[in-house]
């Protein structure tokens, strides 16, 4: 079918003076045909038992309310994509559709992340299913997408358990010609039971307190020109796991998962050591980055290491604390004081007492210098919340973060694939934004972004002249 560009993200892109790129459309696999590639990679006995078990995508999918009541499993999620529109159903499967449509969605380029691999693949305990099925799919997505590349470009997962697994991938999707990887952060670490205790999982957030030193794989991202994303789920952990309401499990579970990898990877020194390094955090939105950039300045002016002995409980004077409490204080407090002359109860300090060390801060500022240059954060189009990132009048030193545009086409909330760029234009209608806002979330941010890291990037892309001149103009 021929696609026509009459709707009015068309129109709206014909008075832009940039180019649009859309930095998180995504793309649904196609199982039957995902098989193949799993079975040419690991074997027809492995492929079955891949496919028995992605056959339930989401845990507790098989369970019943009255389980889930019982023992408190969190509702999944439930009819994720379009169906009534049957033809933007098929646009997310199907590439050559896809690109056809894209001038009527207003769109230039696209990067877009697959759903299957988001999800489950990259996260399997089963360590050939994880690596051969990742892998798998990876094949898939580069033969599928070859011929669209001026106009698209898919993401290709890459598990973490280790990081010899993630190098190895990484390699691998470079031979590949992918550009873009999706990191599968918050890996599930099972710690073996306690005394009197049960086991547990921690979620190793890689920047952080992790048994692996994921230096080498961050090192190899800048080697290979391949800019590292997460889109990790919280849906079912903590306080998202209701076990009747889906809506209150997902609000805010890709938020809270971007402040958890970001938080670790910039206490964790990995933009102090890597500060060409750029990371994108899909889908979250940007009031949660803009939140954190602002708490950790908060903390670092009441707890850096030259303002620790404010609290110190060494530094409590004890005697003139009793003689206070002899003036002011009632019958009870007077009495305890008397019988009771420890006032402060000492806590053993760990042995780093400076939270910031990894990062080496010495001043409020290095922190805008290591946080805003180095993160990216994915906005849907009708979010209001983007405004966020662009109001220096409230984000600490004036910093405007990087909000790039995420249209999450392919999946439920999106109507109608058309009207992506039409909500983003209401927000500048609205007052919102502004155009030159719009350009950052649309085209500036995602150029520095991708070709930040790979000046390459968009050789050969519709967008090619207008990515190398932003770039040649600083």
């Amino acid at each position: 079918m021929a696609a026509t560009a009459t709707s009015k993200s068309a129109a709206i892109h014909a008075r832009l003076s940039h180019p649009v790129i859309d930095s998180d459309g995504h793309w649904i696999e196609y199982e039957p045909a995902v098989m193949e590639y799993v079975r040419r990679v690991v074997g027809d006995q492995s492929a079955a038992r891949y496919e028995r078990i992605t056959r339930v995508t989401l845990p507790n999918a098989g369970s019943s309310f009255e389980q889930r009541q019982k023992n408190k499993l969190a509702q999944p999620a439930w009819w994720p994509f379009p169906t009534k529109n049957t033809l933007d159903r098929a646009t997310a499967m199907l590439p050559k559709l896809l690109y056809e449509r894209l001038p009527e969605m207003g769109l230039d380029f696209c990067v877009l992340f697959p759903t299957s691999v988001m999800t489950m693949v990259p996260f399997m305990r089963d360590e050939e299913l994880r690596r051969g099925g990742t892998r798998a799919l990876n094949e898939y997505a580069a033969e599928l997408f070859r011929d669209y590349s001026d106009r698209l470009t898919p993401v290709a997962g890459v598990p973490v358990h280790t990081p010899q697994e993630a190098i190895e991938e990484l390699e691998h999707v470079k031979s590949l010609g992918l550009k873009v990887v999706m990191l599968a952060g918050l890996v599930n670490r099972h710690v073996p039971a306690g005394e009197g205790k049960a086991d547990r999982i921690w979620r190793d957030p890689l920047g952080l307190d992790s048994d692996y030193d994921y230096d080498p794989v961050w090192a190899k991202c800048i080697e290979l020109g391949l800019i590292p994303t997460f889109h990790n789920s919280t849906q079912g952990l903590g306080f998202r796991a209701s076990t009747s309401n889906w809506v209150y499990n997902h609000i805010g579970h890709f938020a809270t998962a971007g402040d958890t990898l970001c938080k670790a990877l910039f206490l964790g020194g990995v933009t102090r050591r890597f500060p060409r390094l750029k990371f994108a955090f899909l889908e979250g939105g940007a009031g949660w980055a803009c939140s954190l950039y602002s708490d950790l300045i908060r903390h670092w002016n009441t707890r850096n290491i030259n303002v620790l002995d404010r609290v110190d409980p060494a530094n409590l004077d004890e005697n003139l604390f009793r003689n206070l409490a002899e003036r002011y204080g009632d019958e009870l407090i007077r009495q305890t004081v008397r019988h009771n002359p420890v006032i402060s109860k000492h806590v053993e300090p760990p042995p780093q007492l400076d939270d910031f060390w990894r990062c080496a801060i010495n001043r409020a500022e290095d922190i805008r210098d290591l946080f805003v240059p180095n993160f990216y954060f994915g906005c849907e189009a009708e979010d209001p919340m983007n405004a966020a990132a662009f109001n220096s009048r409230v984000n600490p030193f004036g910093a405007r973060l990087n909000a790039i545009l995420g249209s999450d086409i392919g999946h439920f909330d999106v109507k109608d694939m058309t009207e992506v760029l039409e909500e983003s234009w209401e927000l500048v209608e609205h007052g919102v934004l502004t155009e030159e806002q719009l350009c950052d979330l649309t085209f500036t941010n995602p150029v520095r972004l991708f070709a930040g890291m790979n000046p390459d990037f968009f050789n050969g892309t519709v967008v090619e002249k207008q990515a190398s001149d932003l770039m040649a103009g600083g």
